[in-house]
């Protein structure tokens, strides 16, 4: 924002915060113009990612035994969430500071079978050349203290209007269905009221030993698949070498 505008904008946000519900300041966004202009941007940029995304898993499908993507959820950050992130990291009350300073305003999130289903996603997501990855968080490898683990981009593509083409971010996060099941179980129990700080860190003891089981039946669910995969081709291939063997020699193919 231009420095000259600041006294400026100091005024407005003050007159705006004067007409809103002191129990709700989140309204003062929907008191800025073009606000739910700005949303409905961010609504539409994560229809473009579903759409990349479940294109994808429609054509992995049909060169793979299943598909890679399970399910696809989406949702925009509500007002209420908007507000208390800009304020928290001391940002201003404008829909410029929203696009700069939010990337996760926008959000899909991507829930595979399988550990190694997450990263081929990922790449074939970001190879496309209208995708530009701004930010990768790769939890799976590198798991928060907590135990959380998923994989986290942030990409920013073009979204098309009826007069103007508008790069918007969008966060995708992409994890296995028992990542997803401790996430959201953990965000369940994190925020229960009224525990004393001895159970709350008894609790979180057990949350992070129950990650640590989940990511390691994760790698043992990985692993039964690639033995069973490895078995069927090598079945494969002794009925081939079954079938030429009893082929009159004519038939054989040599070398």
């Amino acid at each position: 924002m231009n420095v000259d505008a600041q006294p400026q904008f100091n005024q407005v946000t003050k007159e705006l915060m004067e007409k809103v519900n002191p129990d709700h300041p989140e309204e003062i966004l929907k008191q800025l113009e073009n606000f739910d202009v700005l949303m409905m941007r961010y609504e539409s940029a994560i229809r473009e990612v579903r759409t990349k995304l479940e294109i994808l898993n429609d054509e992995l499908a049909l060169t793979r035994d299943s598909s890679p993507i399970s399910s696809i959820i989406s949702r925009r950050k509500k007002p209420a969430s908007i507000y208390e992130k800009l304020i928290r990291q001391g940002n201003e009350i404008t829909l410029a500071s929203i696009e700069e300073n939010l990337n996760d305003v926008a959000g899909v999130r991507v829930i595979c079978a399988f550990i190694d289903d997450i990263y081929k996603v990922a790449k074939m997501l970001v190879q496309q050349d209208d995708v530009v990855l701004v930010e990768v968080k790769d939890y799976i490898n590198n798991p928060k203290p907590n135990g959380y683990r998923s994989y986290h981009m942030i990409v920013e593509i073009p979204v098309f209007f009826s007069n103007e083409k508008c790069p918007m971010r969008v966060e995708v996060q992409i994890r296995t269905v028992a990542m997803d099941f401790w996430a959201s179980l953990e965000h369940r129990i994190k925020y229960k009221k009224g525990l004393s700080d001895e159970v709350v860190n008894q609790i979180t003891a057990d949350l992070k030993g129950c990650a640590d089981t989940i990511a390691e039946t994760d790698r043992r669910m990985l692993a039964i698949r690639d033995r069973i995969n490895n078995l069927e081709k090598q079945d494969i291939i002794d009925r081939m070498k079954t079938r030429q063997a009893n082929m009159p020699d004519h038939m054989k193919m040599y070398n």
